[in-house]
C-alpha cells in the first residue's frame, strides 16, 4: 500500500480491500494517536464496507471513532480542526463509483506530511507480515458512535464565512455530482438567500460522478443558460473541489476562480503577504495575471496538501489548483468546494459584476494542451532521458509558453502539459514530447 497525492485509492474490494482498510486503521491509531477519529464517507456503494473495516482497525487499537456518515471531505477536516481530533474520509474524490479511497487528517485537520505517510506505509507493511502483536482488551478496546452534528456544524461554518452578508438576488445552479454535497450545498446557498436550481443530487451508490459534477460539467453549463442563472457550480464526489460556470454558460476553472478571489482579497487588504500558492499545473495565464495585478505566486507540487504546506510556510491566505481545489487558509485546512462557491458568489454579489467580467479582468487563459502517456515501465531517470526534447520545446516557446512533464502520483502514466499563445503550437510541442516518451517504451 502506497499513498498517492491524496491518500490511498483504488478499485474497491480488489485494490482497496477491507483487510487493507483494517490495517490502515490500526496503523493510523498507532501513528496519529488514540483519537478520537471523525470518520466520514461519500455516497459510494463500497463506503459502508470500508467504513466498517477502518473503524474495526481503529477500535482494535483502542481508538475512539465518531461516525459522521455521508459528509463532504471539508466537513471532516472542519470538525478535526475545530475539535483537535484526527479525521478520516472514505472517498475516491472524482473517480468513478467502483473506486474508493481513504484520506487521513492529523489532529487539527491538516493533511499528512510525506514523512508521516512513509511511516504509515512502513507500519502497514510490517503489520501485514508480523500481525498486530499485543492488542488492548476489555475496557481498553475502542468504541464507535454515530455523530449527527458534523454536517450541520459544517454548514454553519460556511454560512458564517460571509460574516452576515447575503446572496439575495443571485440565481445559482448547483451540480452536486450525486455526491456528499447533495444535501448540504443547496441548503447553504438557500440559507444565504440565493435562488437555487439543483442538478444530480440523488445519490444511489453507483451514480456518483457519473456524467456529472466537476469532471463532466456539460449539464451545469447547459442548465445555467437554460435557467438564465447568474452563475453555477459543479462539485466532485467528496466536494473538496469546484468548477464554475459564468452567466453565459462558459466554464470557469480553478485558476480563474483563484485569480478572482486573489484580486478581491488584495483590494480588501486581506491577501496576506501579497501572494498566493499555486501548483506547477496552474495556467501560465494565472501567473501573468497575478504579475500584472502586483500579486506574487509561490509554486508547489500537485496536490492540495502541498498547497497547504506552502500557505503555512509563507503565511499566505489563498492557494489552490486548476482542478478546483481552493484553500482559503483563514477559514479551512483543506480544499473546500462549497466554501469556495459561497465566497465566489459573494464576490459577484458585492462587486455587482458578472463572473465572466471578473474572471476576464483577473487573467487570460493561455491555450493548454494536456497529454497522458501510459507507460508499462517508467525508468527512474525518466526526466533526465527526455531532458533534450523538453529543452528543445521550451526554447521554441520562449517566455510566452511553458512545458511540464510530470509522472502521475496515482496512475501509471506520465502527464505532459504545454502552454503557448497558439493552440496549434501547443499541440505540436506536446506531440514532440509524447513521441519522445513513446521511444522510451
Amino acid at each position: 500500500m502506497r499513498f498517492g497525492t491524496d491518500g490511498i485509492r483504488g478499485l474497491a474490494n480488489r485494490d482497496l480491500t477491507p483487510e487493507l482498510a483494517l490495517l490502515l486503521g490500526r496503523a493510523a491509531a498507532r501513528v496519529l494517536g488514540p483519537g478520537p477519529f471523525v470518520v466520514g464517507r461519500d455516497t459510494r456503494r463500497s463506503g459502508p464496507m470500508l467504513e466498517a473495516a477502518l473503524t474495526a482497525g481503529l477500535c482494535s487499537e483502542g481508538a475512539e471513532v465518531q461516525l459522521a456518515g455521508v459528509v463532504p471531505t471539508p466537513a471532516v477536516a472542519a470538525a478535526s480542526a475545530r475539535e483537535g481530533s484526527c479525521g478520516a474520509m472514505i472517498s475516491a474524490s472524482h473517480n468513478p463509483f467502483e473506486d474508493n479511497g481513504i484520506k487521513l487528517f492529523a489532529a487539527g485537520g491538516s493533511k499528512l506530511s510525506d514523512d508521516v505517510q512513509a511511516e504509515l506505509e512502513e507500519l502497514i507493511d510490517r503489520l501485514s507480515v508480523e500481525g498486530p502483536g499485543h492488542l488492548p482488551t476489555g475496557s481498553d478496546v475502542g468504541v464507535s458512535s454515530a455523530r449527527a452534528d458534523v454536517l450541520s456544524a459544517y454548514g454553519d461554518v460556511v454560512v458564517g464565512a460571509l460574516e452576515g452578508r447575503r446572496l439575495d438576488g443571485l440565481k445559482v445552479v448547483l451540480d452536486c455530482a450525486n455526491g456528499s454535497n447533495s444535501a448540504i450545498a443547496p441548503e447553504v446557498l438557500r440559507r444565504l438567500g440565493a435562488e437555487v436550481e439543483v442538478l444530480h443530487a440523488s445519490p444511489d451508490g453507483v451514480n456518483i460522478n457519473a456524467g456529472c459534477g466537476s469532471t463532466h460539467p456539460g449539464d451545469l453549463l447547459a442548465a445555467v443558460r437554460r435557467h438564465g442563472a447568474d452563475l453555477g457550480f459543479a462539485f466532485d464526489g467528496d466536494a473538496d473541489r469546484v468548477l464554475a460556470a459564468d452567466h453565459t454558460g462558459e466554464l470557469v476553472d480553478g485558476d480563474q476562480l483563484m485569480a478572482v478571489c486573489a484580486v478581491d482579497l488584495r483590494e480588501r487588504g486581506m491577501l496576506r503577504n501579497g501572494a498566493i500558492a499555486v501548483t506547477v499545473m496552474s495556467n501560465l495565464g494565472l501567473r501573468l495575471g497575478m504579475k500584472a495585478a502586483g500579486i506574487g505566486v509561490v509554486e508547489t507540487a500537485v496536490g492540495d496538501r502541498y498547497v497547504l504546506e506552502a500557505l503555512d510556510e509563507h503565511d499566505l491566505s489563498l492557494g489552490g489548483e486548476q482542478s478546483g481545489h481552493l484553500v482559503f487558509r483563514d477559514l479551512a485546512t483543506t480544499g473546500d468546494g462549497l466554501l469556495s462557491a459561497v465566497l465566489v458568489s459573494d464576490v459577484v454579489a458585492r462587486r455587482g459584476a458578472p463572473l465572466a467580467d471578473l474572471a476576464g479582468a483577473a487573467m487570460q487563459r493561455l491555450p493548454q494542451v494536456l497529454r497522458n502517456v501510459r507507460m508499462a515501465s517508467r525508468p527512474p531517470d525518466l526526466l533526465e532521458l527526455i531532458a533534450g526534447p523538453v529543452h528543445e520545446v521550451q526554447s521554441r516557446l520562449g517566455e510566452g509558453g511553458r512545458v511540464l512533464v510530470r509522472p502521475s502520483g496515482t496512475e501509471p502514466v506520465v502527464r505532459v502539459m504545454v502552454e503557448a499563445p497558439d493552440l496549434d503550437e501547443a499541440s505540436a510541442c506536446a506531440e514532440r514530447i509524447v513521441d519522445a516518451l513513446g521511444e522510451l517504451g
